[in-house]
């Protein structure tokens, strides 16, 4: 293609660079893998610009999600839980995915129960904010629950 845009067909190397160098132009090759390769006549330092331009405007589009971490105990007090569901609230709220952790220690193990009512309450209180991704599981002594924005 010439640089108005013409296909111009098949041409040797040397002609297809003297038209780009009358044209005052880039000779710059499009496809390099096509039989026979295709090159365009036009300006390489505005089309890598417009490229980088495109690019950045991608980049500000696009949203990046974190996975945030909250860690509560099976004995968590009142004030405590509070404490952790307004931090799942603002996390979730900004768009991140939120995964709540519960460690069990020594002799809690016996007492699961209490961990896993913890754990739902939490998951039914950011009901309003987000949702489970997937129910709570026990991975050794740690107890798992992941949440997600609300679309």
């Amino acid at each position: 293609m010439d640089d108005q845009g013409n296909q111009v067909g098949v041409l040797e190397l040397q002609e297809a660079l003297r038209r780009a160098q009358e044209a005052g132009l880039d000779l710059v090759e499009v496809a390099p893998e096509a039989k026979p390769p295709v090159a365009r006549i036009m300006d390489y330092s505005r089309f890598k610009y417009e490229q980088e331009k495109k690019e950045r405007e991608a980049r500000k589009k696009q949203h990046t999600i974190h996975i945030k971490e909250v860690k509560v105990g099976p004995k968590i007090e009142d004030h405590d839980y509070k404490v952790k569901l307004n931090q799942v609230e603002k996390f979730l709220t900004r768009g991140d995915k939120v995964k709540v952790t519960m460690m069990f220690r020594g002799r809690e193990m016996m007492h699961m129960d209490l961990g896993k009512s913890v754990i739902n309450r939490l998951a039914t209180d950011a009901a309003a904010f987000g949702e489970v991704e997937f129910e709570p599981k026990l991975e050794g002594r740690i107890l798992i629950l992941a949440l997600r924005p609300k679309k």
